[in-house]
């Protein structure tokens, strides 16, 4: 039992034995007690106050005197008013620092690989454009999420659905058609997804034109959208997409395997994956039957133009469109189609789809109409909605061009870590290999830190040049502080062990911060868990490397001449070494052995 659980219990006997309060164990709340008080925990004693029949003061004496009795590792305990600060022994401290010394699981939670698994999809891309900064901030958050219920012992598969098929998808393949002259990545050295992506843009710049002769012509905004001749070849493409047409089949074939060519470039250079991809043009039938059989049970209407609706007013939403007029299938169907499949596939305990909070009404939509269609396991499906992230300049326009790509916010931080780098001389006497691996492990550390240390709800202001910073809340100065750690312990010339304080040395102040932020790892991590939010984990990473950097900096490691004691902190250094890493890794970030 740690001491957390302990107090509790030992709070808890003290309130029934001697108040008759009953209050189960996992009620008492314990805080971390402030800085400027002595002790490590508090329990505030004014909840009790009236059932006691106590003064605050008395009633946390008489409680602490209790858990002092009874409790080993309770030294001593002081009040504060109505607080009830109690001071946990050097030896604890000790005890729990040595048993971990070397143990990379510590904070990890075992993981059952035959129970229900929690699948999380992102990514979710559009094969007629490249992955952009929006992109990034999905797929790092759907990563990060499942190696965080990774590490909380859940058993997690990754997905990916892949949005191959649409009206999106037909304007870059009719506009290379119409304007791309055959050219290809070969032919022209660009990378596939931004070839694509090149006439996604294009076509939007026709018909644009187009829609402005309409309107010059007499056409209101409407019909000139709906009328211009691109639209309506495009829509047509559509058609025949879904017929099975072979020459747009061809193409479309063609055109996604330049698109998939680039994104798994992309995705390596992330550092993501999944464990299995799923494409909407194989999971669209599927939701075409399940609107056939809503149909049939008379979940769903027709309306007199052929299109097919779920009237969701009586649930305070409004009437959905499921099918259109011509028969072609939107979001929604395939949605349907794939929650379908991925039930089936994997019996999940929990579908957890992460998607930007542009969509949080699609997904009481989904979640409803599965429920209307007999899913009981429709209240497994779990959006986890993020904010958009900004730019200085405004917001991005994938039609329109003004996006920041994927690839180059990459390379731009590859060559911002090496100028930093260089600066700051924190090459080391690294080979010119090891070198470019240190620019791209502290490039991917600064984008993903800066990223995901913020609360996911929570829309973003992304800016590179703060991100890549040694100093503050980043990545890198994280990375820099598990490289100073392992360049201590290479200097200590051996493998740390089980260190011993001896009797009547006292951790000073600092040490003992960063002892008790080492304590709160495991129950960060399920916390984080329970939210989905790596913030949770990032910010404490930060926190410790910070605790951390000023113990280093006031306390004596290597030049401590008590050699118990050195190997006490050498110790410390091996567990703080062993919980940043893995918490970085939780937020699919590297930390260099050196710098």
């Amino acid at each position: 039992m740690d001491i957390i659980n302990e107090l509790q219990q030992a709070i808890s006997t003290a309130l029934n034995l001697n108040y008759s309060i009953e209050v189960a164990p996992t009620d008492v709340v314990l805080q971390e007690t402030k800085r400027e008080f002595k002790g490590d925990y508090t329990l505030v004693v004014f909840p009790y106050v009236k059932q006691a029949r106590k003064n605050p003061e008395t009633l946390a004496k008489e409680i602490g005197e209790s858990v002092c009795k009874s409790v080993q590792h309770v030294q001593d305990f002081n009040v504060i008013k109505g607080f009830l600060n109690f001071e946990i022994s050097d030896v604890y401290w000790a005890e729990f620092i040595n048993e971990r010394v070397g143990d990379i699981h510590f904070g990890l939670s075992r993981v059952n690989e035959a129970s229900d698994p929690v699948v999380i999809e992102y990514s979710s891309p559009n094969t007629n454009k490249p992955l952009h900064l929006g992109h990034i901030r999905n797929n790092l958050l759907g990563w990060s999420v499942s190696q965080l219920l990774t590490a909380a012992g859940f058993n997690v598969k990754k997905v990916n659905l892949v949005n191959d098929r649409g009206i999106h998808i037909c304007k870059s393949m009719l506009a290379w058609q119409l304007f791309g002259n055959g050219e290809t990545p070969e032919s022209t050295g660009i990378k596939g997804d931004h070839l694509v992506g090149k006439y996604y843009v294009e076509f939007d710049k026709h018909y644009k034109d187009q829609v402005k002769q309409l309107m010059d012509s007499g056409h209101d905004e409407e019909s000139a959208k709906r009328e211009a001749p691109l639209m309506v070849e495009a829509q047509q493409m559509l058609k025949r997409w879904e017929e099975g047409d072979e020459e747009v089949r061809t193409l479309w074939n063609k055109m996604n395997g330049w698109v998939y060519a680039g994104f798994d470039e992309t995705y390596a250079a992330l550092g993501v994956g999944f464990d299995k991809v799923y494409y909407e043009s194989q999971t669209y039938l599927l939701g075409k039957s399940l609107v056939a059989q809503g149909l049939e049970k008379g979940v769903f209407y027709r309306k007199d133009d052929g299109s097919v609706w779920c009237d969701l007013t009586a649930d305070g939403l409004d009437q959905k469109l499921l099918l259109r007029r011509d028969g072609t299938s939107v979001y929604m169907t395939q949605d349907l189609g794939t929650a379908l499949l991925r039930h089936n596939d994997f019996g999940a305990n929990q579908l957890i789809y992460v998607v930007g909070n542009e969509q949080d009404y699609h997904f009481k939509v989904l979640k409803l109409i599965l429920q209307k269609l007999g899913y009981n396991w429709a209240n497994k499906v779990y959006h986890l909605s993020y904010g958009m992230v900004e730019l200085p300049n405004g917001k991005m326009k994938s039609r329109e061009g003004t996006v920041v790509d994927a690839d180059d916010l990459i390379t731009e931080m590859e060559q911002t870590a090496e100028n930093m780098c260089r600066e700051h001389g924190r090459n080391g006497e690294l080979s010119e290999e090891e070198q470019q691996n240190l620019y791209h492990t502290l490039a991917l550390g600064a984008l993903k830190y800066f990223i995901l240390k913020v609360d996911p709800a929570k829309n973003m202001l992304f800016n590179p040049a703060e991100s890549i910073d040694f100093n503050g809340n980043t990545g890198p100065f994280i990375q820099y502080t598990y490289a100073r750690i392992r360049s201590i312990i290479r200097k200590y010339g051996k493998e740390p062990a089980k260190g011993n304080i001896i009797d009547g040395v006292l951790f000073g102040e600092k040490e003992r911060n960063v002892i008790k932020a080492l304590y709160a790892l495991p129950s960060t991590i399920a916390s984080a868990a329970t939210a989905f939010s790596p913030a949770v984990i990032a910010n404490y990473a930060y926190d410790l490397a910070k605790s951390f950097n000023s113990f280093y900096q006031d306390t004596p490691i290597l030049r401590e001449e008590n050699e118990q004691v050195r190997e006490f902190r050498i110790a410390l250094c091996d567990v703080v070494g062993i919980a940043i890493k893995n918490t970085m890794n939780i937020l699919g970030i590297e930390v260099p052995e050196q710098m």
